[in-house]
């Protein structure tokens, strides 16, 4: 069974087409600048050339075609036809309070989707035309949403309510949701089968790293606290949010600089994080080797991401009453091995020992603590589309 994995942005759209049945990625594409002048498709197949498409196209209907067509291409596609597609997942960024697990798509479903436009501005809307879109060229395949608040929802009120005025959680959904719940369920069971333990007897912390990043507590296999929240602008500091600070900080910026919302709002998501701190960027390997030249702006950046990273480590062990295994997922977490001795050295305490030898290692599954080291400390690369798919896959199945 093949399974086609979307994920739309406001101007891209990310793709895999994966065979369920030895679960391998059979292609995987990008499309970008979409409604853009230099609109560009990318598709890649394994031990084949790149196959590019420089075609205008002016919505994400135009792209999914474009994506169609290139993958029953009779040179560059893998597919006779399109009738070799079973069912399409689609990656949605925020599901609200009511699903805690991945759905097929039908009408309730995609009314509950616009009313989640509120909570996830930037994101909902090109997901939702990504879904729309699939659907008028493929309307008899059937497809599934996979949320990233999804595998929060096993949150209890104590983790995911905000001390304010309880009727603002009741009447306008403020409260903490979480994001990247795709990864953080992936690599949580990736690891547990690593290691050979039920999922269910585990107590994890995955940490996902990378421009934007989030701890997840996983407790016996349900997600008992994150660090993002209401947004992804919560937790550790990233690329150019700012993560946790006072809240007053927001009231005294608007008030001593005469900053409007819009302006705020573009400080706090955009402006900080290591990128405000350093002044340098928001990529992690150009604040690497800044800080190698000797600039202390960028290693001070490096040091405020990393002892965020270890504070979240320390209070997630707290949470769940111990510690069995901690997780480096997604760029930074897969590739940086400075970072995650970093943010574990300290942690000894807690029965974390890293092997720098061991260490060494980047983009693949490795066990990179001590033989000895009571928490063991994996790198387990993140593969959401992989987890979109399986979804998809159990649903149809059903």
């Amino acid at each position: 069974m093949n399974i086609l994995v979307i994920n739309c942005g406001s101007s891209s759209l990310k793709y895999q087409l994966i065979d369920m049945t030895k679960e391998e990625v059979l292609a995987k594409g990008l499309v970008e600048r979409i409604g853009i002048e230099g609109s560009i498709l990318t598709q890649k197949v394994e031990g084949r050339d790149k196959y590019v498409i420089e075609q205008k196209m002016a919505d994400h209907k135009d792209a999914i075609k474009l994506v169609l067509e290139a993958l029953v291409d009779k040179e560059n596609g893998v597919l006779k036809s399109m009738d070799e597609i079973s069912a399409v997942g689609h990656r949605v960024v925020h599901g609200g309070e009511k699903y805690s697990s991945s759905v097929l798509i039908n009408d309730e479903v995609m009314k509950y989707l616009e009313e989640c436009v509120k909570l996830a501005p930037l994101h909902n809307p090109p997901n939702i035309i990504g879904i729309e879109a699939c659907k008028a060229l493929m309307p008899n395949t059937p497809m599934a949403v996979v949320f990233d608040t999804a595998f929060h929802q096993t949150m209890p009120e104590s983790s995911y309510l905000y001390a304010l005025p309880y009727e603002l959680y009741k009447e306008h959904n403020i409260r903490k949701y979480g994001f990247h719940g795709t990864s953080h369920k992936y690599v949580s069971a990736k690891v547990a089968e690593v290691i050979g333990k039920d999922l269910s007897e585990l107590k994890i912390v995955t940490c996902h790293l990378g421009n934007g990043s989030s701890l997840t507590a996983i407790k016996n296999g349900k997600s008992i606290d994150t660090s993002m929240g209401f947004t992804p602008l919560e937790g550790v500091a990233m690329g150019t949010r700012s993560g946790d600070l006072d809240p007053a900080v927001v009231t005294f910026i608007m008030e001593e600089l005469g900053y409007t919302v819009e302006q705020t709002n573009e400080l706090l998501n955009k402006k900080s994080g290591v990128f405000g701190i350093s002044g340098v960027s928001s990529d992690f390997r150009d604040i690497e080797t800044a800080a190698e030249n000797g600039n202390a702006r960028a290693q001070l950046a490096l040091e405020i991401f990393r002892y965020r990273v270890k504070k979240y480590i320390g209070s997630y062990a707290a949470a769940m009453g111990g510690l069995d295994v901690v997780v480096f997922t997604a760029g930074v977490g897969e590739n940086d091995p400075f970072t995650r001795e970093a943010c574990c050295k300290g942690l000894e305490f807690l029965g974390i020992e890293i092997d720098t030898a061991k260490n060494n290692v980047r983009g693949k599954i490795a066990e990179i603590s001590k033989e000895n080291s009571r928490v063991k400390v994996f790198v387990i690369p993140t593969d959401e589309e992989m987890m979109i798919a399986k979804d998809t896959l159990e649903l149809v199945r059903k």
